[in-house]
């Protein structure tokens, strides 16, 4: 894991955001992480066990493969894909929890809670606790276990208990709140994997390194299989670890586009979206200062997007430092656009994307659409979409468990 040029000062802040906004109960254990993980980032052994795990166990590296139909389809730029969704459990979700896993080990825990939206991150959580021999909690707004079933029934098969919150919109934004509840209580002998790189300080920067694999490898391959780095690199961000990952070792590539995309939900009404870097403003969240979106008052307003997991008011604080300084620009993608991306690279690759994915793979496919045949864009595909077809079913009031009867 290399230094970021942002890497938070010692209060957690990349520039104006970050920090530590937590109650006095959950310091020891933020300070126990952060001192666990300096030490960690130092330790070949920690490095040698968290690779040959990520080699043999997750299956990577991803592959960075030529969508070469549908950059056809799109007449423009070459379209490539970071095949995040061919790791084991199905998203880069894995690429932390196995990483935060090993740190809950590191420090003598003997739980492990997490919170999940789409459903991925307490997958891979489940999962990594499952191969450690660690009991897990899964919180998870009951709206997304309705739209996010298969994964909610994988999480359970691999020994996670799940637990419905049901308060408030009952998706991603409760769960985190009744996680951080619980951690509240049980501090001294649980660890709190957070899914993405939001949180209290060291969470963001964490979660960014351990999934800066991503992008790393994209360096790494696009050097490999064009002798150059890729002119455009597009990720989805809700909480933005995915992206983060991708974007993180590209920082200081000035030459290289990044490009964050939103949802953009139904409308650009308040309500009808969860884009805060597009539409929010600065606030605190979940232990952090970073984009929120809010109401005159500053309340956390409720938002909306066809995806589980882009369905959050806020979003990493790196994020909102890349903002800032303009070094990534942060696009909005519609629900319904969103879908054609997803029909777009089914049909054209025979390659089912997560919803939140799809997001990205549109605004990829704009981009292509205007740039010349020798650029190159690359997408991080961050997850599969078997787990949002029923959904997608639903919403075109279809029946997507009915086959053709042969």
């Amino acid at each position: 894991m290399q230094d970021s040029p942002t890497v938070p000062n010692a209060a957690g802040r990349f520039g104006d955001f970050g920090g530590r906004y937590v109650p006095e109960t959950l310091n020891p254990a933020l300070d126990q992480l952060a001192n666990e993980y300096a030490q960690a980032r130092e330790d070949l052994g920690f490095h040698d066990h968290l690779n040959d795990l990520l080699q043999h166990y997750v299956g990577r590296p991803s592959p960075l493969y030529h969508a070469k139909r549908l950059s056809a389809e799109c007449g423009g730029a070459q379209i490539f894909l970071k095949r995040e969704d061919l790791n084991h459990t199905g998203a880069h979700k894995i690429n932390n929890t196995l990483g935060q896993a090993l740190l809950t080990q590191r420090m003598g825990k003997t739980r492990v809670i997490a919170e999940t939206g789409a459903g991925q991150h307490g997958v891979a959580t489940a999962t990594a606790c499952a191969h450690f021999g660690l009991p897990c909690v899964v919180y998870m707004g009951e709206e997304d276990i309705r739209r996010q079933a298969p994964n909610v029934y994988s999480m359970k098969l691999l020994g996670a208990e799940v637990r419905s919150v049901t308060s408030g919109s009952r998706t991603l934004r409760d769960a985190i709140n009744e996680a951080m509840r619980d951690w509240m209580a049980s501090v001294k002998d649980t660890h709190y994997i957070l899914g993405s790189v939001v949180g209290p300080h060291p969470f963001p920067m964490i979660v960014r390194d351990f999934q800066s694999v991503i992008g790393r490898e994209t360096i790494e391959q696009s050097n490999r299989q064009f002798q150059a780095l890729p002119d455009v690199v597009v990720a989805c961000v809700g909480g933005g670890s995915n992206a983060a990952g991708m974007f993180y070792p590209f920082i200081e590539s000035s030459d290289v586009e990044l490009i964050g995309v939103e949802a953009g939900g139904r409308s650009d009404q308040s309500g009808d979206h969860a884009s805060p870097l597009t539409y929010g403003k600065p606030g605190v969240l979940h232990g952090s200062y970073s984009y929120v979106m809010q109401d005159e008052d500053g309340q956390t307003c409720d938002v909306h997007s066809i995806s589980a997991g882009l369905d959050y008011p806020g979003v990493g604080p790196e994020h909102s430092y890349w903002k800032a300084t303009e070094r990534v620009r942060y696009d909005c993608c519609r629900d319904q656009d969103a879908l054609q991306g997803f029909d777009a690279l089914a049909k054209t690759e025979g390659i089912l994307a997560a919803i939140e994915t799809s997001h990205a793979v549109w605004v990829a496919m704009q981009i292509a659409k205007e740039r010349p045949k020798e650029q190159r864009v690359v997408v991080c595909l961050s997850g599969r979409g078997d787990k949002d077809t029923a959904e997608i079913a639903r919403l075109r009031g279809e029946d997507g468990s009915s086959g053709n009867g042969t």
